[in-house]
């Protein structure tokens, strides 16, 4: 976020904290109790206003407290009981290219602050800082605060609007009152709605002892256990809820409230007892099969940087040993519908990383790669080999007649007796008789059987 725009939202926050505490005190409560002071007025504006304070230092703490960021030449102990984060690929320690530094466990790199963060939560545009391991407890306290004060606040301005029900007409609020009161309930509900429904989500995570970006992986691990791709994964930072809360606010319950410095340095975290041998987050199971793209040395080499010995580009090669890839797990599909006179059932194919060839069709031909289907990639797309109309009308005939059962196909029987030149063959095959007209059977006519008039 660009620094104006942060200290923006810095001052938008401030008015919408000074706002109503200031008004509902001096256009509100202090016109009630007739602008004297008296031991009940104290009574009630004393907690509100340390409630007040409480919340704009925990504010301000949480604006220019650093988060904590990973030291200078750290590197993780490999030898170490306590284990250390690796990549899900490689399994080696973790390492950010950005920052040139190795991550310490549960570190994330932030964008905006352009660092890696110890125990990155997330990123607060309305601090203009990020929230972390040095500065996520003076946020949980500044949420708490928020709530308290903002309920404090609508109970006395509530008791004010009551109290002028049943009363005598000098107990009503006057019109500057009654605009003040009517913009008070218009800050502080919205406040009050929208924050508290993100400290229920943190003070959850704090019980829990996660972040934003664990409770996103956590969602990710439950849904990979529910399609059955996984088993169940413990969080590994779950140590109960009493000390989870001890591991951001301090050890003390008392001084939960107050601001206090995290124990620890951030570096390190203790684990569960069964769980010191952690592999988090868990990685999906389909994605393990996935090879590393890696960029050939020239456009004109082959496989070991041999020089390529048909010529074709590598990028052709890489394309379709990536589409394969992502295609082995999967059945073969064809390119044509089932009902395409054309259509075959696509085989197997027992080699997943060669790639398809295009066919006689093809820029490029090589030896040994051949498909079924012809096909060919162009500017536009995939491109089907063309049938001619008379093949696939021929080819469509042909295969209804050869279907079994479908035709009873009539075999005619020879005769010895008729000579050759009796007979003739129309263009279907078939036996005619030339003195009969019957196809088939041929029988011998005499001179009695002929008529007359063409003997």
């Amino acid at each position: 976020m660009h620094p104006i725009l942060g200290r923006i939202a810095i001052g938008f926050v401030l008015f919408l904290i000074l706002f109503p505490v200031l008004t509902c005190q001096v256009y509100i409560i202090w016109p009630w109790y007739g602008r004297e002071l008296s031991v009940e007025l104290i009574t009630l504006l004393f907690p509100f206003n340390v409630l007040a304070i409480s919340l704009l230092w925990n504010y301000y703490l949480c604006i220019v407290t650093d988060p904590g960021e990973v030291p200078d030449g750290w590197k993780p102990d490999t030898q170490s009981s306590e284990g250390y984060e690796v990549k899900r690929l490689t399994g080696s320690p973790r390492f950010c290219r950005t920052c040139q530094k190795f991550k310490p466990p549960r570190s994330h790199h932030c964008k905006q602050c352009s660092r890696c963060v110890l125990r990155m939560d997330h990123h607060c545009p309305w601090t203009n800082n990020c929230i972390g391991y040095f500065n996520y407890g003076h946020f949980i306290r500044f949420l708490f605060y928020v709530d308290v004060t903002c309920s404090y606040h609508l109970a006395m301005v509530s008791y004010r609007v009551m109290a002028t029900s049943g009363r005598w007409y000098h107990d009503q609020p006057t019109g500057a009152e009654l605009i003040f009161i009517i913009l008070n309930y218009v800050f502080a509900v919205p406040v009050i709605l929208v924050v508290g429904g993100f400290s229920l989500y943190h003070f959850h995570s704090l019980m829990g002892n996660t972040t934003t970006i664990e409770g996103w992986e956590k969602d990710k691990a439950a849904m990979l256990r529910r399609h059955g791709k996984i088993e169940e994964v413990k969080f590994p930072y779950n140590l109960g809820v009493r000390r989870n809360i001890a591991s951001i606010l301090g050890n003390n319950p008392l001084l939960w409230c107050c601001p206090t410095v995290p124990p620890g340095t951030g570096l390190r975290y203790q684990l569960s007892v069964a769980d010191e041998h952690h592999n988090w987050p868990p990685r999906d199971p389909a994605l393990a099969n996935q090879l590393p793209f890696k960029l050939p040395d020239s456009p004109w080499t082959y496989e070991n940087g041999d020089v390529n010995p048909n010529l074709r580009p590598s990028n052709s090669q890489l394309r379709g040993v990536n589409g394969n890839r992502h295609k082995s797990t999967q059945d073969p599909v064809s390119v044509l519908p089932p009902y395409h006179l054309d259509y075959e059932v696509p085989e197997v194919d027992t080699h997943p990383g060669r790639p398809y060839s295009p066919g006689n069709d093809s820029d490029y031909s090589e030896e040994g790669y051949s498909g079924a289907i012809r096909v060919r990639r162009g500017s536009e797309g995939y491109e089907v080999h063309p049938v001619n109309r008379e093949q696939m009308l021929q080819e469509y005939v042909q295969d209804r007649i050869n279907e079994a059962g479908r035709y009873q196909v009539y075999e005619p029987e020879h005769s010895l007796e008729t000579s050759d030149d009796d007979f003739e063959e129309d263009e279907f095959g078939e036996n005619i008789d030339e003195s009969s007209g019957e196809v088939g059977n041929v029988r011998t006519v005499s001179d009695d059987d002929v008529p007359l008039a063409l003997r």
